[in-house]
């Protein structure tokens, strides 16, 4: 005879882990397009915030509280205790993020990155797995960045599977002038509205928003933007473009198209391929007022309509002129030929402004490291070719990856040489170092071709 258990319904919803309660609400929310979820909160307990913890990184740069996951973990427990108690108590009040400059590539300005303190990087990322397990269900397929499961790589495969697969002629390269920082705050929260309507939910969010900024010893609030480099930016980024560009350019603005047309979209970095002429200059006249609904402004300078495709280089030699080229995603795209020179190919580069920047970022680390080992320094030096190597050894740019070994290389050298005493490590000396302590050699290790 089977034994009845005697537990209710809530007894065992109450048992069952995080994982499979986010995982109800990503199957409800794939099923039910307009359900509003409206008890979501209570997720944010120790189980939850336990797994965020695992999942941040040790060497994460420290926010104005100066505390490190190392300190944290001292006494986890009781940290996640009383940090679930105060969330439940909705006395949980972010802190400032602490600001910070790094170099922005190919210019001499700056990017502004905002570092949360680590609580608020823990309550940050507990929201991002309630928020994910929704909208993942939610978001369209062109859209690739800060996605699980979803790289640069594989928008820059789906963009050659367009390109060189289907008829596509024009291309609309855009560019959103400061994103993150001209996100407007009361539209954000409409959006989230659509699918949340856990009030704590939405005041928790509100409450990151307006933390404010901490830079030389002042605190600024604004009620515009996201600050770049929070844990939760990225997701509200993505939520924010899905319904100001993306369900826009699929549901509303496609069907105007006499032709094919697509949208692929890496946060706020996207490119639109077009059949038609036409389109194409329809969606760039209509795209700047469709943003500005929203409080954002396109880049006049890089943003424009160019022909792009299998008859650009014919049609460009025609004016004698040269067929263009776009830049997406650090990479430069052009149009090409297959090896036996009869078929179309979208070849790619890196971006002049990319290899420049990463070459005097190379630079400014030797600068910084004279004084370190010189194992260490070796090592790290090839931990960094590597790295390169793995982002921008896609197909048809082994040259430009060689030619960054060469220039990498060459610097390597100039410190090197610094350190001791004037030209105590000759060419010929050093050569030999590269013999014994060989240089990572440039691979192409993402393959690009439209059948893959």
């Amino acid at each position: 005879m089977v034994e009845q258990s005697d537990e209710t319904p809530a007894v065992r919803r109450s048992r069952e882990t995080v994982a499979t309660k986010l995982l109800c609400i990503a199957e409800k929310a794939r099923n039910e397009k307009q359900f509003k979820f409206t008890s979501l909160y209570h997720l944010m307990n120790e189980e939850l915030l336990g797994g965020c913890f695992l999942r941040l990184r040790k060497d994460a740069a420290a926010g104005i509280d100066k505390m490190t996951k190392e300190k944290y973990a001292e006494n986890l427990t009781a940290n996640l205790t009383c940090l679930t108690d105060r969330l439940h108590r909705m006395a949980y009040k972010p802190q400032p993020v602490r600001r910070k400059y790094i170099p922005k590539p190919g210019s001499t300005k700056q990017r502004p990155l905002g570092i949360p303190s680590f609580e608020d990087k823990l309550v940050q990322s507990g929201l991002v797995r309630i928020l994910e397990s929704i909208y993942e269900q939610d978001f369209i397929a062109d859209s690739y960045g800060f996605r699980p499961d979803r790289s640069c790589h594989d928008a820059l495969k789906a963009l050659s599977m367009t390109v060189e697969k289907k008829p596509v002629n024009h291309i609309v390269e855009a560019d959103i002038k400061g994103f993150f920082d001209n996100v407007n705050q009361e539209w954000l929260m409409k959006f989230l509205g659509h699918r949340i309507a856990d009030k704590r939910i939405h005041r928790m969010v509100k409450r990151f928003l307006r933390a404010g900024i901490y830079e030389d010893g002042n605190v600024t609030v604004s009620d515009e933007g996201t600050p770049q480099g929070g844990v939760i930016s990225p997701l509200l980024a993505n939520i924010y473009l899905h319904y100001a560009l993306d369900l826009w350019f699929e549901k509303v603005f496609r069907r105007k198209c006499a032709g094919y047309a697509r949208l692929i979209r890496y946060a706020d970095d996207f490119v639109v391929c077009f059949q038609y002429k036409a389109d194409a200059e329809l969606f760039h006249k209509e795209l700047g007022s469709r943003l500005g609904k929203f409080g954002l402004e396109v880049e006049p300078t890089k943003t424009k309509v160019m022909e792009f495709g299998r008859f650009a280089v014919k049609n460009a030699l025609r004016k004698g002129e040269r067929a263009e080229t776009f830049d997406f995603l650090g990479l430069t795209h052009y149009c090409g030929t297959s090896r036996n020179g009869k078929g179309f190919r979208m070849k790619r580069v890196t971006a002049r402004k990319k290899f420049v920047a990463k070459l005097k970022l190379f630079k400014e680390w030797l600068k910084k490291s004279r004084q370190m080992n010189t194992k260490v320094l070796w090592e790290t030096a090839k931990a960094k070719l590597q790295g390169h190597f793995n982002y921008y050894g896609v197909t048809d740019n082994i040259r430009g990856l060689d030619r960054f070994k060469r220039e990498a290389i060459r610097l390597l050298f100039k410190w090197l040489n610094r350190r001791g005493k004037r030209s105590c490590l000759n060419w010929t000396k050093f050569k030999e170092m590269l013999k014994r302590y060989p240089m990572p050699k440039p691979r192409i290790r993402v393959r690009m071709f439209a059948f893959s």
